[in-house]
């Protein structure tokens, strides 16, 4: 099977300044396609946007908070203007809270989450879409969890709600959209060493980060997914590392016991 070129591609990524975004944003790049990175942060994007345009590849950054609606609507037009195009859109904004216990999250935090995870991918869907439409052959890719579709304790109420409503969004997005040629994958990436491991209650070591799986992994995923025909749709993909943490368990993996110092 012959793989699509990316050249002459516009490809949006969220939460492109780090992680799995940076990595998706990389190997797009090195493929041939103009890569827009958006983040809340605009350091970080910069930082990326100039290692990849000195290394002769097409980026561009834009400061952008997902969750303000009006906000992505203005990037989304922008990337219009200037492209005249989208052809594929990276939704890989994230964030958790290290209080991410019904104990001690608070409404605003949770709300918070939501806004982000769930809310900012729909937003950035929303407004893609008429160009994704018009690229004839038009991908998504929303990076989910491991947590979106395995329940359990690590990750807390707010991000598990959030990454099964990005599960659950993207397959609505293949039902309604596969006749205009949109296709939409869920990534659901078990541990990846990014700065996201920063807010969890019980710091993450070194050697753990190590084991886990990387953003260039993942952005060699995203690869995959953009460089297929238009006429194939992976609606899902589970990724994790070889070495799962999750699966051994462990402070901060599994609930503690009552009146235990790992708590929280």
């Amino acid at each position: 099977m012959a793989k699509r070129t990316l050249a002459g591609k516009v490809a949006w990524i969220t939460g492109g300044g780090t992680g799995i975004g940076a990595g998706g944003a990389a190997a797009l790049a090195a493929a041939g396609a103009t890569v827009v990175l958006s983040g809340r942060r605009i350091q970080p994007i910069e930082a990326i946007v100039d290692l990849l345009t000195g290394q002769g590849f097409t980026a561009e950054a834009i400061q952008l908070d997902v969750a303000d609606a009006e906000a992505v609507a203005a990037a989304a037009k922008g990337i219009e203007a200037r492209h005249g195009r989208l052809d594929i859109l990276v939704n890989s904004a994230g964030i958790n809270t290290a209080e991410r216990r019904f104990a001690n999250m608070t409404p605003a935090a949770f709300k918070q989450v939501v806004d982000v995870n769930l809310n900012g991918t729909y937003n950035c869907i929303q407004v893609a879409l008429p160009l994704l439409r018009a690229a004839g052959d038009g991908l998504v890719v929303n990076i989910s969890s491991w947590a979106g579709n395995h329940i359990n304790y690590l990750t807390g109420p707010a991000y598990t709600a959030s990454k099964f409503g990005v599960g659950g969004m993207t397959e609505i997005l293949n039902i309604e959209e596969f006749q205009n040629g949109v296709r939409a994958t869920v990534v659901y990436p078990a541990e990846v060493a990014t700065p996201i491991l920063d807010s969890r209650p019980i710091p993450v070591p070194d050697a753990e980060k190590a084991r886990m799986a990387q953003p260039e992994d993942l952005g060699a995923v995203i690869l995959f997914l953009a460089e297929l025909p238009g006429r194939v749709c992976i609606n899902e993909i589970t990724v994790s590392p070889t070495h799962n943490r999750i699966f051994l368990g462990g402070p901060g993996i599994v609930a503690p016991r009552k009146g235990s110092n790992d708590a929280w």
